[in-house]
Parts: structure tokens; C-alpha cells; sequence
């Protein structure tokens, strides 16, 4: 029996408890990031907003086994959101409606989710009406044409059935049921309802494909409610997708069981907390880079010393730097990188590391 055949569907229970002391402790610190994200300064706020919203389409995205780049997403961002950003690149179609959906949700998350509205989110994602080569039914409520509504995996013929979504001919009474709940003011806390919201909408299912990602967006719009503010200062996914299994795991132990949902909610609260976890060392990588460039640019770089420097600040960027690295990335020759290299070395920008001959490499200076 999965869960949406339990006679107490969808009349959700849990344990408030239980979750007492993990929801104080997550709205604590949602409460602290904020604080330390409305202390930024406008560019900085910027910045920050940025980085989470990118982490958030590319990782969403990731959970799924889709890659997009990052370059493209956050173009794409900046673009939307009127913010000048160095290394604009030109942005496909499918990553703008990726985009164009995730920024609905959060920077309008204050008004009604609604049928038309979920359906314009899918029609976005999926412009030219395929889920890779198959043609899918794009902007609607799946049918029964395209038979049941199945999570599996394994070889053909040996396939494994994690999950079996409602039939087509129950969507419009369940999503009508959802929509309702979702805009209905009551007292259940807010980061619980993001967790229910993103559990029920996928038990839904109720598009061909996509249904992850509008469900992670959903939950987004939910925390963008519980947090009061457009900008994104956390990215759930991003710590959804670094647990991926475990996420998985939950999510068919959940559906295969009864309307109690604590251990579901336990695990999103958890979660949750860790992605404000990780938000609060990006933010810190926000301001390191910031009080760094306000000490180059006192004495400002040639443009490759700033390009390294720049590719060196992102979150991505592994090791160290060396003169073959440099080389490679500022497009020169080893004798010019080798002199870029001392002068910032000279000037304190890079350290160097313990090592020499042909292991001799630099960093950035320690953050502090």
C-alpha cells in the first residue's frame, strides 16, 4: 500500500515533540543568517543572493542526473535580477525557464500558487515539449495515455518499483486538495510546511516529468514565506543533492507508509539546517573576497592577474596555484605568469606554500 491509498490520506500527523528542539534550532539560525545577510551592503547582498540561487537551479537540477552549467545559470540570474556581473556568457532556452521558474517562486513567493501557475513553471522548463527525446504532454496534468506513474529502476524486465504516484483520473481532486492546504493560513510552523508541502507534491506526481524540481521549488516558495525576503541567503538543494541517496531512501520509506509523517519531517528539518550550515561558510567566502579585493585594489592588478584571482575565489577552484595553472588560465606564457606571480606574491596577494623546485605552488592569504 503506498501512501496516498491510506484511508487518512492526506490528513497528515506527526510528532511536534519530536521536532521541538530541531525547529528551534533551525529558526534560530535562519534568524542569524538573515540578520548577517541584511548587514551586507548592496553589492555584497547581491553577491550572496547570487551564489544561492545558482547553487540552488544547478543542484536541483544535479539531483535529477541533469548537469547544467554554471556559467549559463548564473548568467541567466544576473540577467533576470538587473545584476551587472563580470563573465556574462549567452544562456539556452531550457536553462532559462529553469531559471525563470526557481526566481517565480521565490521572489513572487508571496502570491497564490495556483494550477495555471504550476503549469506556466512546467511549460518553462520543458520549451520544446520533450523529456530528451520523448515528447511529453507539457503545461498539463499528466493523462492516462501516458499509462502509470512510476518511480523505478534496474535493468528492463527486472525493474524495481520504488514508487506508484495516483492514477491521472484523481490529479485534478488531488492537486485542488494540495493548492487549498498550500494557501490556507493556519499554525502549522513554516519550515514544517515546506517539508509537507515538498512530500505531498510528490507523492502527486502530477506531471510526466519535472516533478523534483517544481517540488523543490515549491518548498523554496514555502521557506521564502518562513523567511520574509525574496533573497535566497540558502540553498536547500544543494544539501539535498550532497545526501542524495539518503533523500531518495526517505522519500520511499515515507511512501510506503502511513500518513505519520515525523520521520520524514525530522530528516527535512536536518536537512535544512544543514544547508544553513553551509550558506553561513559561503557567506563568509562572500565577505573574504570582498575585504581581499578592497586590499588589491588599492594598488589594482593587470586583468589576468585579476582573472586568476577571481577563478581562485570560487567555491570550485581545487589546489593551488602554480605557474603552469596560471598559465593556462590568464592565456599567457609561463614567463609572464611566473612574473605576475611574484608581483603578487610581493605584494602579499599570494603566499607561498612550503615546497619548491617544481612543487612550488601559492595560495590566497588565510581567511580570517
Amino acid at each position: 500500500m503506498w501512501i496516498h491509498q491510506h484511508r487518512d490520506w492526506p490528513n497528515f500527523v506527526w510528532d511536534a515533540g519530536g521536532l521541538t528542539a530541531r525547529l528551534a534550532d533551525v529558526r534560530h539560525r535562519q534568524g542569524r543568517l538573515q540578520g548577517r545577510m541584511e548587514g551586507l551592503g548592496f553589492s555584497l547582498r547581491h553577491e550572496a543572493n547570487l551564489r544561492s540561487l545558482t547553487s540552488e537551479v544547478v543542484k536541483s537540477s544535479a539531483i535529477e542526473g541533469e548537469r547544467l552549467d554554471v556559467d549559463e545559470v548564473r548568467s541567466s540570474i544576473a540577467r533576470q535580477l538587473g545584476i551587472e556581473t563580470a563573465g556574462m556568457v549567452p544562456v539556452s532556452r531550457d536553462i532559462e525557464g529553469i531559471v525563470e521558474m526557481m526566481l517565480d517562486a521565490t521572489r513572487r513567493f508571496s502570491e497564490p500558487l495556483a494550477k495555471d501557475r504550476l503549469c506556466d513553471w512546467h511549460a518553462a522548463m520543458f520549451p520544446a515539449a520533450r523529456s530528451g527525446i520523448r515528447r511529453i504532454t507539457v503545461g498539463a496534468w499528466r493523462n492516462a495515455e501516458s499509462g502509470p506513474m512510476q518511480i523505478v529502476s534496474g535493468p528492463v524486465g527486472r525493474e524495481t518499483v520504488h514508487f506508484e504516484a495516483p492514477g491521472a483520473e484523481r490529479l485534478e481532486r488531488e492537486m485542488t486538495g494540495f493548492l487549498a492546504w498550500f494557501e490556507n493560513e493556519d499554525e502549522i510552523d513554516p519550515v514544517l510546511r515546506a517539508g509537507i508541502a515538498h512530500l505531498w507534491f510528490l507523492t502527486i506526481h502530477p506531471f510526466e516529468d519535472g516533478n523534483g524540481r517544481i517540488g523543490r521549488a515549491i518548498a523554496d516558495m514555502a521557506l521564502a514565506r518562513a523567511d520574509g525576503m525574496a533573497d535566497r541567503c540558502y540553498s536547500l538543494s544543494t544539501q539535498i543533492e550532497s545526501e542524495r541517496k539518503d533523500y531518495y531512501d526517505q522519500l520511499e520509506k515515507q511512501q510506503r507508509d502511513t500518513p505519520d509523517i515525523t520521520d520524514w519531517l525530522q530528516w527535512f528539518v536536518d536537512c535544512l539546517g544543514g544547508a544553513i550550515a553551509s550558506a553561513e561558510q559561503s557567506l563568509s567566502r562572500v565577505l573574504y573576497k570582498a575585504r581581499l579585493w578592497e586590499q588589491i585594489n588599492e594598488n589594482p592588478v593587470n586583468e589576468r592577474q585579476r582573472r586568476v584571482i577571481n577563478r581562485m575565489l570560487e567555491e570550485d577552484f581545487v589546489g593551488h596555484m602554480n605557474t603552469s595553472k596560471y598559465a593556462s588560465l590568464a592565456k599567457c606564457s609561463a614567463d609572464t605568469a611566473l612574473r605576475d606571480i611574484q608581483n603578487l606574491k610581493t605584494r602579499g596577494v599570494f603566499i607561498q606554500n612550503p615546497g619548491g623546485g617544481r612543487s612550488t605552488s601559492y595560495r590566497l592569504p588565510d581567511e580570517t
